[in-house]
């Protein structure tokens, strides 16, 4: 396990690309290597994230996700980059949401969310990512957003729709997750069609 230094070192050479944005009582930003611990926690619920294709087991997969899984440069062609969610009231770390930059013009990205189980019901998934959707179209001037669903995970559908995503596919048994095949659900928001205020 690294310690504190190596943490802090890791850590020093991704600030160019750091990313931080607030909401009302939200605060995102950059995954960071110390923040293993508590992603694991709720990232390794099984019954919680069931419906999502990585679960870890060990806070080692945590640790190789953060070093080796997501880039550090934001607005890179075919690459995720990862915000952690933070309670401004008590500095909590209560979930993360993915970008996942699509296509080498650029003007596509994909975003996945995941949300501790105690956090579930209270709003913050949506206000998350209005957030991040504010920057995307914002500042980082993209033209359409995309997530993938599983049909199943009907609060997830929900919260797209509460967002004004527009369900656009339904791929059948597109994914292998866990040995099963399931079907994926594509909605998308175009920048022009974003009622949020660009903050």
């Amino acid at each position: 396990m690294e310690s504190p230094a190596e943490c802090h070192k890791i850590e020093e050479q991704f600030m160019d690309s750091y990313i931080q944005i607030e909401t009302d009582h939200l605060s995102l930003r950059t995954i960071a290597l110390s923040d293993s611990e508590q992603v694991f926690k709720y990232r390794s619920d099984f019954k919680i994230n069931q419906y999502q294709n990585w679960i870890p087991k060990t806070m080692s997969e945590v640790r190789d996700f953060i070093e080796n899984k997501v880039s550090f440069e934001i607005d890179q062609p075919d690459t995720w980059h990862q915000l952690v969610i933070i309670k401004k009231d008590s500095n909590e770390l209560i979930g993360d949401i993915g970008i996942h930059f699509l296509d080498w013009d650029n003007y596509q990205v994909e975003l996945g969310c995941t949300i501790d189980k105690q956090s579930h019901g209270k709003g913050y998934a949506t206000e998350a990512l209005r957030g991040t959707i504010n920057y995307l179209f914002g500042k980082l001037n993209k033209r359409r957003i995309i997530a993938s669903v599983d049909p199943r995970n009907q609060k997830s559908i929900q919260l797209m729709e509460r967002l004004g995503f527009r369900k656009e596919a339904h791929h059948k048994e597109s994914i292998l997750i866990n040995n099963e095949w399931i079907d994926d659900l594509i909605y998308a928001i175009l920048a022009h069609e974003w009622m949020s205020p660009i903050e």
